[in-house]
């Protein structure tokens, strides 16, 4: 079978192709660090089909049928990202092979680029079938080297993959656990209420402490890792978009009307949950807006404050306190709604909407045995505004 002509440019653009793909990937999946530049190959296919997903998604009418699919992207994404890695790479030895003359021996048919593409493929996934031979030294250099990396890349995927897991399942803990503290969704006014007991600030500072840390892990795994936040949270009225708000929302509030312990812990947790929320934003691409809408008149205002008045908790009232939680309020809430908006979440009110359950107090086994609402209607939790 006589030599094909090589293709230098052919050659090249293969190169060209391999260290793209190979350098996004380090980037995404060995690199622990927010990368800054322009263009990235992983930022391109996330906001394209991210997008695109978006907008069918919001075509269709049911509501539930929307959040559920929501839901499918984070991983269906995930999965194919690796496979426009793997077949960039395959494609970029394909290129190379095919530039270089395609020095190849063929068990039947008529040499093209298809088959040096089908030939990177089987070295690609090691499969070594055998029906394709390299002959020149450039051939079988690139055959060894595209066995090397393909197997190299499927070893980093396998360690990727359960480490994605891992931080969702970690980032997920501590919103099931606010279901309880703070109503489902949460609201700020909801979580102080419930914590309006004897010694209830204690334990209102031990939380604020706790999703200090969360803020943080939050901040270290989504910044690393952005399709984190794609996941979904396991109930369509949770998410870490509406925790991590409410979470700040009440913080503002300690800060403006409450002083003692409590207030140095809710400084403390705010300042790295607008750090953030804040640091998402940029990598995101989402620019600051302010909401269509309040989330917190002034009549809501008041109305947390009576609330909290008749459990025994105090907020400060006058010019002053209203100034300082307006000020703390547009220090995260054009960057949180701006992120809210990008990912089709909502964001949590200040206070609860309407009366209902909670998600740990409902069950679609207790509604088809009629025994839902027969158990829990003496439970504190179940008390709102």
């Amino acid at each position: 079978m006589s030599p094909m002509i090589p293709f230098p440019g052919v050659f090249v653009a293969g190169v060209a192709i391999f260290f793209i793909v190979i350098w996004d990937a380090f980037e995404a999946i060995i690199l622990p660090r927010r990368v800054t530049r322009k263009f990235r190959l992983t930022r391109l296919f996330f906001r394209t089909t991210w997008n695109t997903w978006r907008f069918a998604i919001r075509l269709i009418p049911v509501r539930k049928t929307r959040d559920t699919l929501f839901g499918f992207y984070g991983p269906i994404s995930l999965l194919f990202l690796v496979g426009v890695w793997a077949v960039g790479l395959v494609l970029s030895f394909a290129l190379m092979q095919y530039g270089a003359g395609s020095a190849i021996t063929l068990t039947g048919g008529e040499r093209h680029f298809f088959t040096d593409l089908y030939f990177s493929g089987t070295t690609f996934f090691t499969l070594g079938l055998g029906d394709i031979v390299p002959r020149s030294g450039l051939a079988r250099a690139l055959v060894v080297a595209e066995a090397g990396f393909g197997f190299g890349f499927l070893a980093a995927i396998i360690g990727y993959l359960p480490f994605i897991y891992g931080s969702f399942s970690q980032r997920e803990v501590n919103i099931s656990l606010l279901d309880s503290r703070a109503g489902t969704p949460p609201a700020a006014g909801e979580l102080l209420r419930r914590h309006s007991y004897p010694n209830g600030l204690e334990a209102l500072r031990e939380l604020l402490k706790d999703w200090e840390l969360w803020s943080a892990e939050l901040m270290e795994s989504h910044l690393s890792y952005p399709v984190l936040a794609y996941f979904r949270s396991q109930h369509d009225n949770q998410s870490w978009v509406a925790s991590l708000t409410a979470i700040l929302d009440t913080c503002a509030l300690l800060m403006a009307g409450v002083e003692g312990a409590c207030q140095r812990q809710a400084e403390l947790t705010f300042a790295i949950a607008r750090h953030a929320v804040v640091d998402l934003s940029q990598v995101f691409g989402t620019a600051p807006r302010a909401p269509l809408q309040d989330r917190l008149t002034s009549e809501d205002l008041r109305q947390i404050r009576a609330t909290l008045a008749q459990h025994g908790m105090e907020l400060h009232q006058g010019e002053e306190p209203d100034r300082r939680l307006a000020d703390l309020r547009r220090m995260y809430e054009p960057y949180i709604y701006a992120l809210a908006v990008y990912l089709n979440q909502s964001l949590p009110p200040w206070i609860p909407q309407k009366k209902g359950k909670d998600n740990w107090q409902t069950t679609a086994w207790g509604k088809a045995a009629g025994v839902v609402g027969k158990e829990t209607t003496s439970v504190h939790a179940d008390e709102h505004f």
